[in-house]
């Protein structure tokens, strides 16, 4: 019993710190901008409880309303460009790198192609403005100046940046399959694209699901490559405003806009719900159809 006691204890010593840094910069200004957004501030500086007012401002207010669901949709086209070109793309670079192909320098070509996901997003912003200025850059077409390709744009600059990370997943993945399965699948007369696509595949496939999960939390919140390469301008007649930006022009004010602390809050607090409700719902029903097939 005093062995037990005291492993917890040392257990407490070892967790008590960084649960404590988690606590005060993530959990407390969590909560904190929850609370607000019931709150409004009235011009002598007091604040008022007002329930969920802010909330039915933001979402039955014609200008207000308007800007929101136009940042969603376009958070919502960010994250779909980024699943449907980071997965294929890190799938391809995974399936490279394990192939046998590049044996030799394979350690090499995998540092090369996670290197971006290093760098700093403005030096990546500063870098592509350079490359696609129409004036001196490789393309002739103002790409970030159009509304229709502006977003499309940004986006693809981030898969460029970030599609190492899900590379690394798959790679880690692929390497662990079991060996002998593999030489077994060979024995038997599978040719090399069989072995990938049947056999494979299928025992990586449980990665796809938390890939996805991680990409579309990242792209919620997403905001520095927005930010790098158009300022808090949300683009030309806001075809790259998303929650992210919408969020920082609302509660620091910027382009015109007044600083609002109270519905900047309270757009933060809808951007956390649906990231929460979502990511609950793979964790509940997905995630459990993994493990049951795992078992």
């Amino acid at each position: 019993m005093l062995r037990t006691a005291s492993r917890y204890r040392l257990l407490a010593i070892f967790v008590l710190p960084a649960l404590a840094v988690y606590v005060v910069f993530s959990v407390f200004p969590l909560l904190s901008s929850v609370a607000l957004s019931f709150f409004r501030s009235s011009g002598r500086g007091a604040s008022m409880f007002v329930g969920i007012g802010n909330y039915i401002h933001l979402f039955t207010d014609p200008y207000t309303s308007e800007r929101f669901w136009n940042a969603l949709l376009n958070n919502v086209e960010f994250f779909g460009i980024h699943l449907l070109v980071e997965l294929p793309v890190g799938l391809l670079m995974a399936a490279l790198l394990t192939s046998g192909t590049l044996r030799r320098a394979r350690g090499v070509y995998r540092t090369i192609l996670f290197i971006p996901a290093t760098l700093s997003v403005v030096i990546v912003g500063f870098i592509w403005r350079l490359i696609i200025n129409p004036l001196w850059g490789l393309v002739s077409f103002p790409l970030l100046g159009d509304a229709k390709t502006a977003l499309a744009t940004i986006s693809l600059m981030s898969v460029w940046e970030y599609v190492g990370i899900p590379m690394i997943f798959l790679y880690t993945a692929l390497l662990a399959v079991p060996e002998d399965i593999i030489e077994a699948s060979r024995i038997d007369g599978a040719r090399p694209w069989q072995v990938f696509w049947r056999i494979k595949f299928p025992l990586i496939a449980p990665q796809f699901g938390l890939i996805t999960i991680l990409t579309y939390i990242w792209t919620f919140n997403g905001f520095d490559i927005v930010y790098a390469l158009n300022g808090s301008a949300p683009g030309p007649n806001y075809s790259t405003d998303i929650l992210g930006t919408l969020f920082y022009r609302t509660f620091f004010g910027s382009s015109g806009q007044v600083a609002d602390l109270d519905q900047g809050a309270t757009i933060a607090s809808v951007i956390f719900f649906i990231i929460l409700i979502t990511t609950a719902a793979y964790f509940v029903v997905l995630q459990r159809r993994i493990k049951t097939y795992e078992l």
